[in-house]
């Protein structure tokens, strides 16, 4: 892939993973990939799948979607699954919501399953799926009350509805696993990719 191969494109609407790529000198198209991500989780939920093949089929399915229209182009696609005591959690659906999910998690260790993957013309040329597991600490009332109306409808964009950059940080005692990869991205493997790949300087 020469210097000349034309930017990244990142099939995903996150905020954060075209922050965290242009914050380290990617250049990168967004381009969302349109995917009924609910209907996918629960057709492999049927068939008990483990929660880390649901992150990467959705990260697979998303780069595939856009792939399709992006002749040439390096797609990447890229998920988070959160699962607690073998369940799956979804992204609180609105600010109303946050409270609950806490509260499901709070004084519990839970696992964050981060997958991104690339694909040229329809094959999958890189991937990597990583895990995190970070450890809750109990929650008083006062706190929840404060956080829920801190953070507002922004942190329904993260599965776990916190965001570590910012107070999401007060919510646990232990984490265990990369800060980039609970932010939504493998960063570092990714960035090592694109230099093998002559997509960023040596």
């Amino acid at each position: 892939m020469a210097r000349s191969a034309p930017p990244l494109v990142l099939a995903s609407a996150s905020a954060v993973r075209t922050r965290l790529l242009t914050s380290a000198g990617v250049t990168h198209i967004v381009d969302p990939a349109d995917v009924d991500e609910g209907a996918v989780r629960d057709a492999m939920l049927s068939e008990q799948a483990p929660h880390f093949l649901i992150a990467e089929a959705l990260a697979e399915l998303k780069a595939q979607r856009i792939s399709q229209t992006r002749e040439g182009a390096l797609v990447l696609g890229a998920d988070q699954v959160l699962s607690c005591d073998g369940i799956l959690f979804e992204k609180p659906p609105a600010a109303g919501h946050v409270r609950a999910h806490l509260e499901a998690l709070m004084g519990k260790a839970h696992s964050l399953h981060t997958s991104a993957c690339i694909v040229c013309d329809g094959a999958v040329v890189w991937h990597e799926t990583t895990e995190a597991v970070l450890h809750m600490r109990t929650l008083g009332d006062r706190f929840i009350d404060d956080y829920v109306n801190q953070v507002g409808e922004e942190v329904c964009q993260s599965v776990g509805a916190y965001q570590l950059e910012g107070l999401g940080s007060q919510l646990f005692s232990r984490i265990e696993g990369n800060f980039f990869d609970i932010l939504g991205l493998p960063l570092l493997p990714l960035l090592e990719f694109l230099r093998n790949n002559d997509m960023l300087r040596r």
